[in-house]
């Protein structure tokens, strides 16, 4: 597993989470209701991204320009030690209002984790059932375009996907788009088919079916086998990202 894949994945898709939590949780809604505050992450030979928040809406946008607090990391090792919580950061922006980190932030992120690391029992909830698993199906998709343009074997696999749209969703849940030009990957979260007609799908027939795939309780290939998942167009496409679908386990154990 390489640190800076991971660090990537970490802001982009971990992090990133917070948009759709924000956006499903009217608890985590509520929290950031009126506020307008922007928090920036730069992590040297690593990613950038600002989370901003605004109006109850939360969402991940490159570069630190023009954030209100800042928080820099000295390598990726130290960004994930962040996530993993090994590491307390220190902002060089935004003393001022580092109460919104230590407060309403905090709880966003405890909230992130209780959705993607379930306790016993959790998930026997319908709700919280259909939230953790719409959240977790977003960070997949995130993480699959942070693996193909960041890791090694990502890359190689990315290297044969042709230019085109890939569609990933959830019969009756979220849907979205792995966007590939010129081998490079973009995570599209949309659910309206704005990206038109893709050259290739992957559809599993059920949120309970992808949750269990999400969660390794079943074989990709064996749920192939029982029409669990639905695959069609350019095949080539599927199978290349399925590849890269393999790697995203082991970043997010």
């Amino acid at each position: 597993m390489d640190e800076r894949t991971l660090a990537f994945i970490n802001l982009h898709a971990v992090l990133g989470g917070l948009a759709k939590l924000c956006e499903l949780d009217p608890e985590c809604k509520a929290l950031i209701e009126g506020k307008t505050i922007s928090i920036g992450i730069s992590v040297k030979d690593g990613p950038e991204g600002t989370i901003r928040f605004e109006n109850g809406v939360c969402t991940v946008t490159p570069g630190v320009d023009k954030c209100d607090i800042k928080l820099p990391f000295g390598s990726c090792k130290k960004f994930n030690g962040l996530i993993d919580g090994t590491v307390t950061p220190i902002p060089s922006k935004g003393f001022t209002k580092i109460g919104f980190l230590l407060k309403e932030f905090t709880k966003l992120t405890d909230k992130l984790t209780a959705y993607l690391r379930p306790a016993e029992g959790a998930l026997d909830d319908p709700e919280f059932f259909r939230i953790s698993t719409t959240i977790m199906f977003h960070l997949i998709l995130e993480a699959i375009a942070q693996i193909g343009n960041v890791d090694k074997v990502g890359r190689a696999s990315a290297s044969y996907i042709v230019d085109g749209d890939v569609r990933l969703a959830i019969e009756g849940g979220p849907e979205g788009y792995i966007h590939a030009r010129n081998h490079v990957l973009t995570a599209v979260h949309a659910a309206d088919g704005s990206l038109g007609r893709p050259m290739s799908y992957m559809v599993f027939t059920s949120m309970e079916n992808a949750r269990d795939l999400f969660d390794g309780k079943v074989n990709g290939v064996v749920c192939v086998g029982q029409g669990k998942v639905r695959m069609g167009g350019m095949i080539s496409m599927v199978d290349n990202v399925n590849r890269i679908l393999d790697r995203v386990s082991m970043y997010l154990a």
